[in-house]
Parts: C-alpha cells; sequence; structure tokens
C-alpha cells in the first residue's frame, strides 16, 4: 500500500519504518528541512535500538522516501497518517496547533479518497476537529472529495518501539467507515496473523484509549513510589513487598518499580492532558491529580537523600551521576528525573560529573558548555574527584559494577541508587553508605536466626 505519514520524530519515523519493512512503499513528510536532509544522509534524530538499521535498508530497498514536500505526500498516501507532536500547552492541556495545521494541508491538497489517520496522542474529539478542518480547506477550494477520519493510537514503549511496532500487543482502530476500517484492516495484515490483535470502537473511544493507557502505567508507578516513601518510614524494604504483591496476577510485575520518578514525552504530558480534558467537562480527575503529584514530589527524593548524607555542606562538592535519559535505551531527556535534580545541584553550589551510554549529546544540546558540568565519555571517568554516585537511569552497564573501585574513587563514600538495582548489604560490605528509594534497614534482619 502506498502510506503517508506527517512527522519524523518518535512516532511518524517508527511506525513509517516498520509499515516500510512489511513491503508498503511509505513516504515521510516533515517541515524541518534539516531533519529530512539528516535522514536522507542516514542520520537519525532519534536514539532508538535497531532503528537505525531498519530505515537504511528500507531507504535501499526504495520502500522508505522522505521529504518536505506535502503536496507531493498527499498524491502519494492511500492513508495518510498525522503523526506530529502534541506538547503540552501552557494550561497543560494538548496543544493541537501542528495537527490541525496538517489537517488543513491535506485539504489544501487533496484529489481524491483519502483515509486520515490520527497517531499522534489526542484529546477526544480530536477526530471530529480534523474531518471539520479538512472539511472546511475543501470548501474554500469549492471542491468536494471523499475522506474519512480514522483514530489509530500508537503504543510504542521508548527503548522497545521498533519491537512493539512489529509485534503489537493490539491495534486500536477508531472509525465508523467500514471502508476506513478495511482499509486499515489491510494496511495491518501482516502484524496480525498470528492472533486478532485488532479492536475496533469509535474514535471517541479510541482517543480516550490512548490517554487512559498511558494515565494507568503513570498511576502505577506513582503508587509504587507512594509505597515505597511509606516503606521508608515504617521500616519495611520496598523491593520485597514489590516481590510480594506482584506475584499477585492481579497485580502483576509491570510497571511497580519504585524509583526517581518518571518522565519522558509521554506519561507527563498526558497525565495532565487527560487532567484537563476532565475539567473542562466539569470533572475533577482527582486520582491523576494524586499521580501528578506524587510525580513531581518524587524527583526532589534524590536530592532529598543527598542532604541526609551532607547535610547542607554540598557547596563545592562533586557529584558523579549515572544515567542522564528518562529511561534506558532512549537518548530522550523530555521531563527526566536528572533534569531536576542537575537544577538542585546546581543551586546548591554543587558540580556534576555525568555519564549516559546515549544521552551526552542530549545534554550538551541542552546545557551547552557550563563550568559544573562536565559529560564523561565512560561511566567510571564521572567518578574521578566526586564525593558521591547518584545513580539515576538504569543502564544495564550499571547493574553490575566494581564496588571496591567505586570506593577508591569517591571521595566520599556514597552511593545513592535512584532506581533499587543494588542489594545495599553488597554496597555496604564494599564500604560504602547506601541510599535507596523505600529500602528499609529491616532488610538487613531477612533471613537472620533468632
Amino acid at each position: 500500500m502506498r502510506i503517508t505519514l506527517f512527522g519524523t520524530g518518535y512516532v511518524g519515523l517508527v511506525t513509517g519504518t516498520c509499515l516500510a519493512e512489511v513491503g508498503n512503499d511509505v513516504v515521510c513528510v516533515d517541515v524541518d528541512a534539516a531533519k529530512i536532509a539528516d535522514l536522507e544522509r542516514g542520520r537519525m534524530p532519534i536514539f532508538e535500538p535497531g532503528l537505525a538499521e531498519l530505515v537504511a535498508a528500507n531507504r535501499a530497498a526504495g520502500r522508505l522516501k522522505f521529504t518536505t514536500d506535502a503536496a507531493h505526500g498527499i498524491a502519494h498516501g492511500q492513508i495518510l497518517f498525522i503523526a506530529v507532536g502534541t506538547p503540552p500547552d501552557e494550561d497543560g492541556s494538548a496543544d493541537l496547533s501542528h495537527v490541525l495545521t496538517v489537517a488543513r494541508t491535506i485539504g489544501a491538497h487533496l484529489d481524491g479518497y483519502r483515509v486520515v489517520v490520527n497517531k499522534s496522542t489526542v484529546p477526544v474529539g480530536t477526530a471530529d476537529r480534523v474531518r471539520e478542518t479538512v472539511a472546511a480547506e475543501l470548501a474554500r477550494r469549492g471542491t468536494r472529495h471523499e475522506f474519512d477520519v480514522a483514530s489509530n493510537p500508537e503504543f510504542l514503549k521508548e527503548g522497545d518501539a521498533v519491537k512493539d511496532c512489529m509485534r503489537p500487543d493490539r491495534i486500536v482502530i477508531g472509525s465508523h467507515s467500514a471502508r476506513a476500517i478495511e482499509s486499515l484492516k489491510a494496511l495491518y495484515a501482516p502484524f496480525n496473523r498470528n492472533h486478532e490483535r485488532i479492536v475496533l470502537m469509535d474514535t471517541r473511544s479510541a482517543e480516550l484509549t490512548k490517554y487512559a493507557a498511558n494515565a494507568m502505567l503513570a498511576t502505577k508507578i506513582s503508587f509504587m513510589n507512594e509505597m515505597a516513601n511509606i516503606a521508608e518510614r515504617v521500616g519495611a524494604d520496598i523491593e520485597l513487598v514489590r516481590h510480594g504483591i506482584g506475584s499477585d496476577p492481579r497485580i502483576g510485575y509491570s510497571f511497580i518499580y519504585p524509583g526517581a520518578g518518571y518522565g519522558g514525552s509521554c506519561f507527563p504530558k498526558d497525565v495532565q492532558a487527560l487532567e484537563r480534558i476532565a475539567r473542562s467537562h466539569g470533572y475533577e480527575a482527582r486520582v491523576l491529580d494524586a499521580v501528578e503529584t506524587v510525580n513531581r514530589n518524587q524527583k526532589e527524593k534524590l536530592f532529598e537523600l543527598l542532604g541526609r548524607h551532607f547535610g547542607e555542606r554540598l557547596s563545592g562538592k562533586a557529584i558523579a551521576l549515572w544515567g542522564l535519559a528518562f529511561k534506558p535505551n532512549t537518548d530522550d531527556m523530555r521531563e527526566a528525573p536528572s533534569r531536576r535534580l542537575l537544577e538542585q545541584l546546581w543551586a546548591a553550589g554543587a558540580k556534576v560529573r555525568a555519564f549516559d551510554p546515549e544521552a551526552r549529546d542530549e545534554a550538551q544540546r541542552l546545557y551547552g558548555q557550563r563550568a559544573d558540568l562536565v559529560l564523561c565519555d565512560e561511566m567510571y571517568a564521572a567518578l574521578e574527584g566526586a564525593d558521591a554516585l547518584i545513580v539515576v537511569t538504569e543502564w544495564k552497564a550499571f547493574w553490575s559494577p566494581d564496588f571496591s573501585r567505586i570506593r577508591s574513587m569517591l571521595r566520599s563514600a556514597a552511593v545513592f541508587d535512584g532506581r533499587n538495582i543494588y542489594e545495599p548489604a553488597a554496597v555496604e560490605a564494599a564500604g560504602i553508605a547506601y541510599y535507596g528509594i523505600g529500602r528499609g534497614r529491616s532488610v538487613r534482619h531477612v533471613g537472620d536466626r533468632a
């Protein structure tokens, strides 16, 4: 099939590449000429495992093309995906300006029947607004062409996006049009062979499904961080609690890992946007408000633990950070816990030596050259001259470090484990003070004889 995607960000680039991988003829359109030029040269705007190789292979096969020419993209595609950003507006609601700009562009160039698909995460009712916008532009031109608008939200995890796209656990299609549904079923047939993954619904339900999914996952994270803060106060170990509740199949182990708070491009903005949607319809979403508040407070946790160790004597200290991206296997630092921590450390007069396997360039872009920030090329290099180590992102490379080497390199042997990836006893056996998230001291007595 001939497919066009508007937007070469995370969703558009991954989706377009995976659709090309199964044999479709895909054109990706973006207004950013520099980004398109980079993609034509094989330079990726994001880090995502396996993506660069797929892009290169499909470009070489002629199935994947990049352009700034919107008219060409509209003429090319039988199905036109809108996959542009919906950043939070000043009040936290989703900014639909990019989505509606694409809709106007489609209306300005439409020359026959197309299925227009909202792939972006958008507020409930956006499909109707896209339909109205395209129709208004056609009316302005004095022409009539049939088209359908469908909702097909993405469920991609950064770091696993290619796998999620190629092996989806569900394919949500929101539409009342049999013609549009059949087109999308045909498109997704290669991803739907082992068992039925397509879930059909109306557009508004599809739009809410995406927000509800992200809000539920964010709720699990904030709930577990709330439990961790309780565990710390009552002398329990949240990791033991996690195993105890995760073994219940009604709860499961996914997204119940306590830590330094969630970040990224989805959960923070989607929780806020859903809360604003509810408020705009006269409903106060108290759970969503609590989820957001807990997460905001949790991003203060590592600095709080640092204060317990050093008191207010942070000025002039050098703090090593392992991890800057909001999660492993990405270079995305949007809303990352590391960003709030960096602000706090600098405000307290501390200097930072940081290492991240992929996010160094992004950190350089965000912060530029600073006397109080050194971006290191290797994880142990970050420890040189440092007073303490904070683990902010649970990259695999950080899971089994040489604690004796850490002890010898740190001026004040203290590790602050923002993701609970270390056993406190192992760290302390190396002569290092250990601070985790919700790791009550009672952990030392597990298995002790009376």
